[in-house]
């Protein structure tokens, strides 16, 4: 959350920077009356700690920088996620990869559901 706060904070800046650069106005200290007001000062103060956490954070992560990051589930769900799925067509089921193997040691103990004209009685 302060990676977000501070990446807001790096763009404000940075529009401020092309106001002044292209119209000369400078809009954070049109918005606040004038430059020297105390909380132009602030917001200048706030955007340039913003800029440096910025650096400071691409600096110890090599480069690598997460604006923003969801929060993580819990490992169990992302393991049931991670499990892949298999088909058994001729039942018309999925089976779970451990299910699978039991399956086919055990040599099929179910039959599925279009082969029962075939069996025998």
């Amino acid at each position: 959350m302060i990676t977000f706060i501070a990446f807001l904070l790096t763009i404000i800046g940075s529009i401020n920077w092309l106001l002044i650069g292209l119209l000369q106005y400078d809009f954070i200290a049109g918005f606040f009356g004038f430059q020297a007001s105390i909380f132009s000062r602030l917001c200048y103060i706030l955007i340039g700690a913003g800029c440096l956490y910025l650096i400071v954070r691409i600096i110890v992560n090599k480069g690598y920088m997460k604006v923003w990051e969801r929060k993580k589930k819990k490992k169990n769900e992302e393991e049931k996620e991670l499990q892949p799925a298999y088909s058994n067509v001729e039942a018309g089921k999925e089976v779970a990869k451990d299910e699978k193997e039991n399956n086919d040691s055990e040599e099929n103990k179910e039959d599925g559901l279009f082969d029962e004209h075939l069996k025998e009685k």
